[in-house]
């Protein structure tokens, strides 16, 4: 307690020094030291705010998750979504001036992070312990939980990974796909070729000339694949399961505010569900005596859009109004490409699945 008290006395010089914004800031819990929220934006957060945008990238030609639609040429899926969640955070609000679509080929979406090309990747890219240690980059809360499959035609006969031994393979370069194939192939002592291209929409191509037997990617994208084939009802999935491929967000690390924003800016999402918060009545909770709607709408004095680089109060909100809530985002992306959310890891906590967010307090 006394070293607290001295410590307080200390912050409280502080402010005489600064000015009195450094007060409305100051936060105490309990016996532990003050600490102060960080009002002001830095890092990442202050780029994007200085430049007016935020730069996004995607995969683009991959039905569900990014896309442009080919009448209005409107980016669509749920990474472009969540791209749309994040630029509503920072700014308030989705225009066409603050949030640019960055379509980028998976050998070069990391280099484009690194770079500063992007602020940030939303582009099914899969954790993995060597992306996080090596890429000088960390990612945030899985938006996808997926696993990597293998595409074929019904005709060719194929019921299994057991049956494709000598066959040839598409993959895409630069990818997790290419190196699971490959153990799980040698695991199995088989003979195969790969054949392989820089995107989804090339491999597609190269499948549907005949370049190779069969399609590798994660599920999520062969049912999207399939979607858009000239005879989907000619191709099935096999039911084997190659991996494990938790995608999401990927962002510069050591920048622990924006690292945060892009965080929870995720997990307002899967809160919204939680909390029966849609696109269509997230305003009827404005005003609401429940503290938790309250805190969720940045209507309490918990000021938490100040350890944010000052974003809008109501930050959370504004991704909910911009994007929707996940099942919404699931929804409108997902379920059409043929693969539905009940019984899914990609469902609520409290339904079965794995989406959780951390305590809203």
């Amino acid at each position: 307690m006394r070293i607290n008290r001295l410590l307080l006395i200390v912050a409280l010089l502080v402010v005489g020094a600064t000015g009195s914004a450094a007060l409305d800031n100051y936060i105490t819990a309990g016996d532990s030291a003050p600490v102060f929220a960080q009002a002001d934006a830095t890092g990442k957060l202050a780029e994007i705010l200085d430049r007016g945008a935020l730069n996004c990238g995607v995969s683009g030609g991959l039905p569900g998750f990014s896309l442009q639609n080919a009448d209005t040429g409107e980016w669509e899926g749920l990474d472009v979504d969540y791209c749309r969640g994040l630029a509503a955070a920072i700014f308030g609000e989705v225009t066409e001036d603050n949030l640019t679509i960055v379509p980028l080929t998976s050998d070069v979406r990391f280099t484009a992070l690194q770079a500063g090309e992007v602020d940030v990747l939303h582009r099914n890219t899969t954790w993995t312990l060597t992306r996080d240690l090596t890429l000088t980059s960390d990612f945030g809360p899985t938006t996808f939980y997926d696993g990597q499959g293998l595409l074929v035609r019904i005709d060719d006969g194929f019921t299994s990974i057991a049956d494709l031994d000598g066959t040839s393979i598409c993959s895409t370069s630069g990818t997790t796909t290419e190196k699971n194939l490959t153990d799980a192939m040698n695991a199995l002592g088989f003979d195969f070729e790969l054949v392989l291209a820089d995107g989804p929409e090339a491999n597609l191509r190269d499948f549907e000339e005949g370049r190779c037997d069969v399609l590798t990617s994660d599920k999520s994208q062969l049912s999207g694949l399939r979607s858009v084939a000239s005879d989907p009802g000619a191709l099935t999935l096999l039911p084997d399961t190659l991996s494990k491929e938790p995608l999401g967000p990927m962002y510069i690390d050591n920048d622990s505010q924006f690292g945060d924003l892009v965080n929870w800016a995720v997990f307002a999402t899967f809160q919204a569900v939680e909390y029966g918060i849609t696109s269509e009545n997230v305003d009827e909770f404005l005003g609401s005596e429940d503290v938790n709607f309250a805190r969720f709408a940045g209507e309490t004095d918990d000021n938490y859009n100040a350890f944010l680089g000052g974003i809008p109060a109501d930050w959370a909100l504004n991704i909910i109004r911009a994007a929707g809530n996940y099942d919404e985002i699931y929804a409108r992306n997902i379920v059409p490409i043929g693969i539905p959310q009940e019984g899914s890891l990609n469902d609520l906590w409290t339904r079965g699945g794995l989406l959780y967010s951390p305590a809203w307090r």
